[in-house]
């Protein structure tokens, strides 16, 4: 069976703008690769935009987990979606339903909203955040990537031709080494790739953690 392991996101930062009635909504696009970088984005647009009504949001990212079969990508992932204040339903599932329309995954999206003193009222509101994300994601470059996790390998000296064979057999490289005792190696390891590799650092009686 072949892990899957690629998902569209995008290349970088990109913003969006909608106006209606007074109001003003800028959208805010952002990759990220964990909830741990949402709040901080978040609140600084908060202090950036302190005059703002609203600081509504809303993202996707990807987990991994582990399988019978090895590790699966589930693109369903870690998502929220905040509505800040604004009527239920009317911000955040809107922001949410443009990233997923696009099959994106590891975005986040903030929209800031500028009251214009006009009531805009629920379908004002839903097409205001909508349109203000669609804008952004429009403005956005998509890529594709490749999901995978960070393993640490511990090993004597003696093993260092098997474990660069094998390692360049599979199109791996290093992304640190440590030779303080023996030799500690970090790799990073696409997940169609990962139970193979493991399977054979096992087999060699290799030590092995996952950092990611």
């Amino acid at each position: 069976m072949h892990t899957e392991d690629k998902y569209s996101t995008i290349a970088a930062p990109c913003e969006g703008l909608f106006k209606d009635s007074g109001s003003r909504f800028i959208a805010y696009v952002f990759p990220v690769s964990s909830e741990a970088e949402v709040k901080p984005i978040v609140d600084a647009l908060r202090k950036e935009h302190h005059a703002a009504r609203h600081h509504c949001y809303a993202y996707r990212i990807v987990k991994v987990e582990d399988g019978p079969e090895g590790p699966v990508l589930d693109k369903e992932g870690f998502w929220r979606a905040n509505d800040d204040g604004e009527p239920s339903g009317t911000a955040g599932r809107p922001i949410l339903g443009q990233i997923d329309s696009r099959g994106l995954q590891n975005v986040l999206v903030v929209v800031v909203r500028y009251f214009g003193g006009i009531l805009l009222g629920v379908p004002g509101l839903i097409r205001a955040y909508k349109s203000a994300t669609a804008d952004a994601l429009d403005n956005a470059q998509i890529i594709e990537k490749t999901a995978s996790r960070c393993w640490q390998i511990e090993f004597s000296y003696e093993l260092m031709p098997a474990v660069m064979g094998d390692l360049r057999s599979q199109g791996l490289e290093v992304a640190g080494r440590d030779f303080a005792e023996g030799c500690k190696f970090e790799i990073t390891v696409p997940l169609s790739k990962e139970k193979t590799l493991l399977e054979h650092i096992d087999n060699m009686g290799i030590r092995r953690e996952k950092t990611v």
